[in-house]
């Protein structure tokens, strides 16, 4: 279980000014969340240190850093486990990297856009199904749904 998470350091930087158009081809837009420190608190506490980055290649980058408790009847195992192998048990390296996304992609969605970066999560496409029959569009072929004026 994961306790407290804060952020403790934003960084986000544009690359090209506004008006100057990427290299040819779509942006990129990677996501990396890790893992660089997990020390032991107590038998079943552990700090953890993370950084989330969502890099846009030649346009721009947004670093994150931060902090988070996790709570585990091994936590401390699990510490002293990682600062010998950088390994965790996949159960827990799951919830922890999805708390770190869970917190930052928010955080880099605002980022984004004050640096007029394109939002680091896929926005959704609206599509129209054609209609059937030749029907206009706004005929009555929704039967059922709802109606507005």
């Amino acid at each position: 279980m994961i306790g407290t998470l804060e952020i403790k350091t934003v960084e986000a930087r544009r690359f090209l000014k506004s008006f100057e158009r990427p290299p040819a081809g779509q942006i990129r837009i990677d996501h990396n969340s890790n893992v660089s420190m997990m020390t032991r608190v107590g038998e079943e506490e552990a700090h953890v240190e993370f950084g989330y980055t969502a890099s846009y290649g030649p346009l721009g980058v947004i670093k994150i850093d931060g902090a988070l408790v996790l709570k585990d009847p091994k936590a401390g195992e699990m510490a002293v486990e990682w600062s010998r192998t950088r390994k965790m048990p996949n159960a827990t390296a799951s919830e922890i990297h999805t708390t770190i996304m869970h917190a930052c992609v928010p955080e880099a969605v605002a980022m984004a856009k004050l640096l007029r970066l394109p939002p680091p999560i896929p926005l959704p496409t609206i599509q129209f199904q054609a209609q059937q029959g030749g029907q206009q569009p706004g005929a009555a072929a929704h039967v059922g749904g709802p109606e507005f004026a």
